[in-house]
């Protein structure tokens, strides 16, 4: 169990929402979203966020919802 959780950190993954139509009480403009790791949604191309409800959904990147992976340097999750 500790190796798991250890692997889930490494992969972190984050994506920005650049369009919420038809999404907007859900969906926060520009809010940058943790990727939930989801082997079938990915294969598709789909990513998997917790949205404003706090449920998790899967979204289509960029093309239909609008949502781009993004990545982060590593110190800015450092504590020192």
């Amino acid at each position: 169990m500790k190796h798991l959780k250890h692997r889930e950190k490494k992969s972190v993954r984050f994506a920005v929402c650049l369009n919420n139509s038809g999404y907007k009480a859900s969906l926060e403009l520009h809010k940058i979203y943790r990727i939930i790791p989801d082997e079938d949604t990915a294969e598709d191309g789909d990513i998997r966020i917790v949205d404003e409800s706090g449920e998790d959904y899967f979204h289509r990147k960029v093309k239909t919802t609008g949502f781009q992976p993004v990545s982060f340097s590593h110190a800015i999750f450092s504590n020192d």
